[in-house]
């Protein structure tokens, strides 16, 4: 069994690095080509730092099946040995978060040198040590906190009844709703401070164009983004009566008024053709059929690990394998979310104009240095966004 479950997970990773050797080589190809959509300077640069990432990403898959290894044929059996604790709950607590807290230092190594070397060297990252510090400081506090309930909650539930996958879903999937419904106004403002939009006109703007479509927001707000990152985006957030509209302070000080309505525009088009509610209903789909697979585990499984078959275990192995199943299922998630990336560049365009969208997407490919092209394996199993390419290709046409 232990065979087996490595075979598979050694499949999982080579064909990760596969997609990522391909990419490198497509890229590296394209690169010498004639710029597309990007200056030639930014053009070689986004290409680079494609490039550098790929080559990050192979390192990192290589590290994951090595912490795999380490798990499967050591830690999980050592972790369970040296956690004296007979409430089953509770022990199932401890051994997450010891579990999860090697795992991020395994990882952190990677995360650093993303963060303060990569990304600096292409001048994304502002982020300094002591920013860095507290930003992990919260979301390890949060984490602890949040994390630590949901894991005493699956696990008296899976305690509690012998079907437990269907009602773990059903709470997992409860949790994650809340979580997007409470996002934009109880956790993200612990990390950027929010202001409502000081720029009237461009407000009055916004807001006519949400009454265009029928969109009752709480508020049009920035986000002092630029203090980590150099990048331009805009999001938005909540479900119900929490949406609001998040512009990063470099967004508004890039685009134009109008560049920005047709931004907001394309983000309208997801909320009209309810691609929200898709996502989520696609996403429960995924989650399903995750927990059905956890909540049939083979005895044998635990048996070939030397481990005991409890809640803790259960969850731990739903940690080590859930990325196998949400790789391989991605592609149908991916095919979907291009679909409706379309669309919405299409209404987007009806919005403001075509024009104003086509320059602000290749305002946004330019200051974000984002390659506009992509190996049709990477756009495959990666790609929820189709290339910059496509885009600007279907909205020409």
């Amino acid at each position: 069994m232990i065979t087996i479950i490595s075979v598979i997970y050694f499949i999982y990773v080579l064909v990760k690095i596969y997609i990522s050797v391909m990419e490198i080589g497509f890229v590296s190809r394209a690169k010498n080509e004639k710029a597309v959509i990007l200056s030639d300077q930014n053009y070689k640069k986004a290409a680079e730092y494609k490039i550098k990432s790929e080559r990050l990403s192979i390192l990192t898959s290589l590290a994951d099946y090595a912490i795999f290894l380490f798990w499967i044929g050591f830690g999980l059996r050592y972790l369970e040995s040296i956690i004296p604790i007979e409430d089953m709950a509770l022990k199932s607590v401890v051994f997450v978060l010891l579990f999860i807290a090697i795992n991020f230092l395994f990882s952190l190594g990677f995360d650093i040198y993303k963060t303060f070397v990569l990304d600096k060297k292409f001048g994304f990252s502002n982020m300094d040590t002591k920013l860095f510090l507290h930003d992990l400081l919260k979301s390890s506090i949060l984490f602890i906190i949040f994390g630590s309930l949901v894991t005493w909650i699956v696990s008296k539930i899976i305690l509690s009844f012998d079907t437990w996958w269907i009602y773990g879903f059903i709470f997992v999937f409860l949790v994650i709703l809340v979580i997007n419904v409470i996002y934009p106004t109880l956790i993200a403002p612990i990390f950027n401070k929010f202001k409502v939009l000081d720029n009237d006109e461009l407000k009055e703007a916004i807001e006519k164009l949400f009454n265009q479509v029928g969109l009752k927001s709480s508020g049009v707000f920035t986000i002092d983004a630029s203090k980590r990152d150099n990048r331009l985006n805009a999001y938005f957030g909540g479900l119900g009566k929490t949406k609001r509209v998040v512009l990063f302070d470099t967004l508004v000080q890039k685009l134009t008024k109008s560049e920005l309505l047709a931004v907001l525009g394309h983000e309208l088009g997801h909320f009209k053709h309810k691609d929200i509610l898709k996502s989520i209903a696609t996403m429960s789909f995924m989650l399903f059929i995750m927990f059905y697979i956890f909540g049939n585990l083979p005895t044998s499984l635990f048996e070939a690990v030397g481990v005991s078959n409890e809640p803790y275990m259960i969850i731990a192995f739903f940690m080590i394998f859930s990325p196998i199943l949400s790789f391989f299922m991605m592609p149908l998630f991916g095919l979907i979310s291009r679909a409706n990336e379309y669309n919405a560049d299409e209404f987007g365009a009806k919005c403001e104009s075509k024009e104003a969208l086509i320059s602000a997407l290749k305002k946004l490919a330019n200051e974000n240095k984002s390659f506009p092209l992509s190996h049709p394996l990477n756009i495959f199993f990666y790609h929820t966004h189709p290339p910059l390419a496509q885009r600007l290709k279907r909205l020409q046409e």
